[in-house]
């Protein structure tokens, strides 16, 4: 049985049950839980997402682990911003991607992801031979747990990413697959990308868009099936590398026209795996 997910917001007042069961009424069974709040740790929070995925019969397949601190999202401020690359907010970020893990323990969950940052293409960059290390680190926690780390795609290239994850050498690091940010960021193809790396692919982002239109912002994000993304080549390269796990819907903008796309991106991932 096809696994259908969604990325899903988590809030202070957020309704689990609620949510649970209305994504489950359009065939969604699963989510990975987008957590930038960091009061939102807690053993009470935690409590709620696991009544909640028993009463309604839901899984939690993944821990989106955010950070504080700057994040401009944009080709001019992010490098300097963004993920664990900026050396200003490593340590903070690094002690919060850890707090992540205890929550995502109390949750019986054993996959964290994050957006690491736009990675230095030059593997010999002072940005780039710091961070291997912390992150090697940071994954032998998460190996002693059980548990395994998820880069989440878009801000570096294919081939830098694969470098990362043999570099790092803890045998318990993977990808999040977002289809559409490899194309937003202009850092490649759905297809180029999954060619290269779909060996390491452990979760997805199901997302459409296209590529940038200037040298300084990102491209657009669009509704499953109207962007660039090649998704029926993306699903026959993942299975023939042997992928099993969720085909994770994200929609990047909010209220009823999201919720719209959410039901139609599932439609359409049943007619792309024919079922």
């Amino acid at each position: 049985m096809v696994e259908i997910g969604i990325m899903m917001g988590c809030h202070k007042d957020t309704n689990f049950v609620e949510y649970f069961t209305e994504a489950k009424n359009i065939g969604i069974t699963s989510c990975q839980l987008s957590m930038w709040d960091m009061d939102l740790y807690t053993d009470e929070y935690a409590a709620r997402i696991l009544e909640a995925t028993k009463k309604v019969g839901f899984r939690v397949s993944l821990v989106w682990a955010g950070w504080t601190g700057p994040a401009e999202w944009n080709f001019y401020g992010g490098p300097s911003t963004l993920g664990l690359v900026p050396i200003a907010y490593r340590n903070m970020r690094f002690e919060q991607l850890r707090k992540a893990s205890d929550f995502a323990l109390k949750l019986g969950v054993t996959d964290i992801a994050t957006h690491v940052g736009f990675l230095p293409e030059d593997p010999n960059h002072p940005d780039y031979t710091s961070l291997v290390p912390a992150l090697r680190d940071y994954c032998n926690l998460l190996k002693s747990r059980g548990q395994n780390f998820l880069f989440e795609t878009g801000q570096e290239t294919p081939v830098t990413l694969i470098r990362c994850i043999e570099d790092v050498g803890t045998g318990n690091t993977y990808i999040n697959f977002d289809t559409a940010n490899v194309i937003l960021y202009g850092k490649g193809s759905s297809v180029g990308s999954v060619t290269v790396f779909g060996q390491y692919v452990r979760n997805t982002h199901i997302k459409d868009g296209f590529y940038p239109s200037n040298g300084r912002y990102l491209g657009t994000e669009v509704k499953v099936g109207t962007g660039l993304i090649d998704l029926p080549e993306v699903v026959r390269i993942l299975k023939e590398k042997g992928y099993t796990g969720p085909w994770t819907i994200e929609r990047e903008i909010e209220g009823e026209q999201q919720k719209k796309d959410i039901a139609e991106a599932v439609k359409y991932i049943h007619q792309v795996l024919g079922e």
